[in-house]
């Protein structure tokens, strides 16, 4: 349906604030939404949602600008003749994209037919989107921009222990456990909320341990900050664990109980000695020590990894590293201890659980089970043999366009800013025969569409997000969008509807919910036994969560914040040891290229910046890319304070000012990845793939610098 009205208005019921989530990172912190003149929202404090407890980082504070009317969409947007995008119709925009599409598959098979997801999206929508790729395209091509979030910890984590989700644990286990390794994170700028449970950690007596190849503000606050050389983080954990053997700290009851596959890894972490760790890492042997004294002087202890060590090539070993580090000192799947990740973006977690991912179905359940394809299958009334197998991965789905892919549908990403190699992938995106975006801005992505339709944002729409913690959260809308503005689901239903299929997309995400929770039923992300009533009574229910059984006194299931502690998700109940090796990254420096590059964010901007780059407050505090160096590197190059720099690669050149301080190693240097243009960060990154998680390697590329004559 569309909305109608010339103006947003409160929605039915809203005369006090509505209680919901931030639009932004994992946190999915909480916050009252009130609406006031003008059609947007007033942004307050929601002290009762535990995670965040009132307190709100300044992308959270400031997201209602992007509401406002002169900053996102209103409009249909279609190609004209002469190349503009202009505004058009709801009818003629989606006849135009069904079109288009019915065309493609015609001529070229269903396959040429991609959809792109996003780690955004709500779990009504990415369950929607995977089950419109594969129900009423067929296609087998479709993925999500989460693959380049958090797909390595995914796969360590159910190589190791049969089940992934992100933190097994809630966030108010940190403050009280004894010790944590912060492998690759700063949440002081990724998620500020978040920094408060590791200084309430070190208030209550226990240590924090950050590894990180630059002193980020995470790391001005450890008790020892290592700083490796970026790439080098799976030699740091087998270093230590070859310690942790050599100093007779293995919890040898423990392995002996509860897992499986320890003489292997153990063999493998005895060839990592700590002087040749030290040569490889930078970290020195006195450090190692002081690490492993550290996390295993006190009863509990967990390490959590973020980006940093899993956008590597070899990401997936490396979180296996970690993993087999808190295995062999018993400190996962107990109390207070264990492995978990940081997920990055708002529904990173849900948003693969539920079928926007490539080899996967609704409940986490893999493509290629055949019991998995007939549950399902039985839910969306279809026949499991048409269910098309697993697809391309996002970047190698992005890389086949314009050439095995033809036509791309995407919602809710930006690859133009976000995807490694991002020259080529925009030139990719050019070749395509037709490209749709959905979107709530014009990203740069939806600059290059055919045809772009406005969406709705967080404050406009009901639906739900998984947390982090793996806990399913109710948003919960304030205000009517705008006129000329329709939902995702709508959108789907749309198309649905013109390319045949007239029912099993309803446009309301409860009722979308409720089918979800029929499709995840019995699978490993179970989320039967959560309704929305639920999840606005209980502040959230974390998965699995099954349906109880029937009958009238059934108790509902309590939800399960803390996984493994009777066992693992495995055959055996026993958590795997994976042996693993350290090995160089795919590009390593050379007298061309000397200098490694790695990535990441800043406090006032989120992701691709498509939307954080609207608010005049964030603009102001983080205006644009720049280039972080080392003074010996500055003073080698002949570059002050805010000179320009260009950096290079084998894939591309940007070229940013310089920020120079001693807090990044000398071999290193560092760029915020928010920005398109001559600074895009990842016109350099590297798309080489983790062979098991298709992780790009974003984390480490070989560059040189060079000073810019203005």
């Amino acid at each position: 349906m569309q909305n109608t009205g010339p103006h947003r208005t409160a929605a039915p019921g809203t005369a006090t604030p509505t209680p919901t989530h931030c639009p932004y990172c994992a946190l999915q912190c909480g916050m009252n939404l009130t609406p006031v003149e003008g059609g947007t929202v007033a942004v307050s404090e929601r002290a009762d949602f535990p995670v965040n407890r009132g307190a709100l980082c300044g992308k959270g504070r400031t997201a209602p600008e992007v509401l406002a009317p002169g900053a996102r969409l209103t409009s249909p947007l279609v190609r004209s003749d002469d190349g503009a995008l202009v505004p058009a119709g709801w009818d003629e925009a989606l006849d135009r994209i069904a079109g288009n599409l019915e065309r493609t598959r015609a001529r070229y098979g269903a396959d040429a037919l991609g959809v792109f997801g996003g780690g955004g999206l709500t779990n009504e929508k990415a369950y929607a989107l995977g089950k419109f790729a594969r129900v009423v395209l067929g296609t087998s091509q479709i993925d999500y921009n989460g693959r380049f979030c958090m797909s390595s910890a995914a796969a360590a984590g159910t190589r190791a222990f049969g089940l992934d989700r992100g933190l097994p644990f809630p966030l108010e286990d940190i403050p009280r456990t004894g010790c944590v390794i912060l492998v690759g994170s700063n949440p002081a700028e990724t998620m500020p909320p978040a920094l408060r449970y590791f200084t309430e950690l070190r208030e209550n007596g226990g240590t924090l341990i950050v590894v990180d190849p630059r002193r980020t503000k995470t790391a001005e606050q450890a008790d020892l900050h290592l700083a490796p050389r970026p790439g080098t983080d799976l030699a740091l954990a087998l270093g230590m664990l070859h310690l942790v053997v050599a100093e007779g700290r293995v919890d040898e009851p423990y392995v002996e109980e509860r897992t499986s596959g320890w003489e292997e890894a153990r063999a493998a972490a005895m060839a990592h000695w700590p002087e040749h760790v030290e040569r490889i890492t930078g970290v020195s042997v006195p450090e190692l020590r002081e690490a492993v004294r550290l996390f295993c002087a006190p009863e509990a202890a967990m390490v959590l990894t973020a980006r940093g060590p899993e956008q590597q090539a070899k990401g997936t070993d490396t979180v296996g590293a970690w993993i087999n580090l808190c295995l062999a000192t018993g400190r996962a799947g107990r109390p207070l201890s264990g492995y978990g990740c940081l997920t990055g973006q708002g529904n990173g977690q849900g948003g693969r659980e539920h079928g926007q991912k490539a080899d996967q179905l609704p409940g986490y359940r893999k493509l290629t089970d055949p019991a998995a394809r007939r549950h399902v299958a039985e839910v969306w009334g279809v026949d499991p043999d048409a269910l098309p197998g697993p697809g391309r991965s996002a970047y190698e789905l992005l890389d086949a366009l314009g050439t095995d892919v033809r036509s791309l549908l995407v919602m809710g990403s930006n690859p133009v800013v976000s995807a490694p190699r991002a020259a080529h992938i925009e030139g990719r995106l050019r070749s395509l025969d037709f490209l749709a975006v959905c979107d709530v801005v014009l990203s740069e992505t939806a600059e290059l569409a055919d045809v772009v339709l406005p969406v709705t944002q967080w404050a406009e729409e009901t639906g739900t997000m998984t947390s982090l913690e793996g806990r399913v959260l109710l948003r919960r809308r304030a205000i009517t969008p705008p006129q000329g503005v329709r939902s995702d689901l709508e959108v789907l239903h749309g198309l649905a509807g013109r390319l045949g299929v007239e029912k099993g997309f309803p446009t309301e995400p409860e009722e979308v919910f409720e089918e979800l929770r029929r499709a995840s039923a019995g699978g490993p992300a179970d989320y039967s036994g959560i309704g929305y009533r639920r999840l606005a009574e209980e502040n959230g229910v974390f998965w699995p969560c099954p349906a109880p059984p029937a009958g009238d006194d059934a108790v509902p299931h309590p939800g399960t914040p803390r996984l493994f502690l009777d066992r693992f998700a495995t055959e055996d109940g026993r958590a795997r040891f994976v042996p693993v090796a350290h090995r160089p990254s795919a590009e390593e420096p050379d007298d061309e290229y000397p200098v490694l590059l790695t990535t990441g964010r800043v406090v006032a901007q989120y992701q691709s910046g498509a939307q954080t780059r609207r608010v005049t407050e964030l603009n102001a505090a983080a205006p644009g890319p720049f280039v972080q160096l080392h003074p010996r590197l500055a003073a080698r190059l002949g570059a002050a304070e805010g000179d320009p720099l260009a950096v290079v690669s084998r894939r591309g050149r940007a070229v940013a000012p310089a920020r120079i301080t001693t807090g990044i190693r000398p071999d290193t240097v560092f760029m915020p990845f928010h920005w398109p243009g001559e600074g895009r960060a990842n016109t350099l990154t590297n798309p080489a793939l983790d062979p098991t998680s298709r992780m790009p390697e974003f984390k480490v590329c070989a560059v040189r610098v060079e000073t810019v004559t203005p």
